[in-house]
């Protein structure tokens, strides 16, 4: 039986980085190229899709603004950003807006090929049986977890006990096999928790 390759849309206004991206990837993966964020957003209302990689610095929408938007619709999709030398503090505000992770141009294969297979991995083992797992009461506290609030703050919003929240959180963390908050939220936002 095959399986299905999972799609990559690479975005990027340099045509010979899209055709370079693709040859590497597409041994692996079903990858489609496009040279605007516009493009990448038209293509996202008609397609499945498992990872946007978006160059930063692009004429029109630049690859922040597309990720901002990818987010507004998509929350649980990846996006990896790629970012020149020197453009650090962008990245940084790229992750703050949610993206997967950055790599750095100069694009390296080996390196670009194992974080691409890292984050396909992670968004596809995050699937709806895991969040079929948590109860609801466990889904409510995970969701207010993500958005940043403390155990007291999600007692206090629930009217529930700081105790019973810590029991929920305990238990999410088991199920969902994290140890640690940041982990908690890496695998809570690609899942779907409604």
């Amino acid at each position: 039986m095959r399986y299905k390759k999972k799609h990559i849309i690479f975005v990027d206004d340099e045509p010979q980085v899209c055709k370079a991206v693709e040859q590497t990837l597409s041994r692996d993966f079903d990858v489609s190229c496009f040279e605007s964020g516009h493009k990448c957003l038209e293509a996202l209302d008609k397609c499945d899709c498992d990872l946007v990689i978006t160059d930063v610095n692009m004429p029109g929408m630049s690859g922040l603004e597309l990720l901002a938007k990818v987010k507004r619709t998509n929350p649980a999709l990846a996006v990896l950003v790629v970012t020149g030398y020197g453009e650090v503090p962008l990245a940084v505000r790229a992750m703050k807006a949610g993206a997967a992770d950055f790599i750095q141009k100069p694009l390296d294969r080996e390196n670009l090929l194992h974080l691409v297979r890292t984050l396909t991995d992670q968004t596809g083992s995050i699937d709806h049986l895991v969040a079929k797992k948590l109860t609801d009461a466990e889904k409510q506290v995970l969701h207010l977890i993500v958005s940043g609030m403390t155990n007291k703050d999600i007692a206090l919003h629930l009217h529930r006990s700081v105790r019973t929240v810590e029991q929920h959180r305990s238990h999410i963390m088991r199920k969902l096999d994290v140890t640690n908050l940041v982990d908690l939220v890496k695998v809570a936002t690609g899942m779907d928790l409604s």
